[in-house]
């Protein structure tokens, strides 16, 4: 583990050589998104977005969000999630209503249809996981990178960068 007096905090010009670390990440990120992408639409219609969406709904209580919270846990906008609600609201995957706690607050909730939809979806999306991220590091690897990842989003997090909206209330199922 790399300890806080070991890291190099020198200014960056654009020819520093560390930066080719940045470059690397964020040309990876991208083709490893595409990838995923591309293979969940081919196989279930569904955008790696939506996947995103419908398995943080699937974890969340009652299996419903704020839809800011939501943009921000599928890292969109407010404009974009709504976008992307209305999609799956259209296909039938999600229902939208009025905060019950706060009139001026919407969530999205997951329907059976959804469940059925992520369900099937996530064996493609947990094979490419496996295939393009997992299966090409070693353990070491894995922990280490898992290690950084967590430092550098602590540090957005002190940034107080994740919205603080409170939780609608679960209407009774019954």
């Amino acid at each position: 583990m790399t300890s806080e007096a070991t890291i190099d905090r020198a200014a960056l010009s654009a020819t520093d050589p560390r930066l080719d670390t940045w470059r690397e990440y964020i040309h990876t990120h991208a083709r490893l998104l595409r990838v995923m992408d591309e293979e969940l639409q081919a196989a279930h219609g569904l955008s790696l977005a939506e996947y995103d969406a419908l398995l943080q709904l699937v974890n969340a209580p009652g299996r419903r969000l704020r839809m800011s919270v939501l943009a921000s846990r599928v890292l969109l906008s407010r404009s974009g999630i709504t976008r992307l609600v209305d999609r799956l609201e259209a296909d039938g995957m999600v229902e939208r209503s009025a905060c019950m706690t706060d009139a001026r607050g919407a969530e999205a909730a997951l329907t059976g249809r959804g469940l059925d939809r992520l369900r099937e979806a996530s064996q493609t999306h947990l094979a490419g996981v496996q295939r393009y991220f997992l299966g090409v590091m070693s353990e070491d690897d894995r922990l280490a990178l898992q290690d950084t990842l967590h430092r550098i989003s602590d540090s957005l997090d002190a940034s107080g960068t994740e919205p603080s909206a409170p939780a609608c209330a679960i209407p009774d199922q019954g």
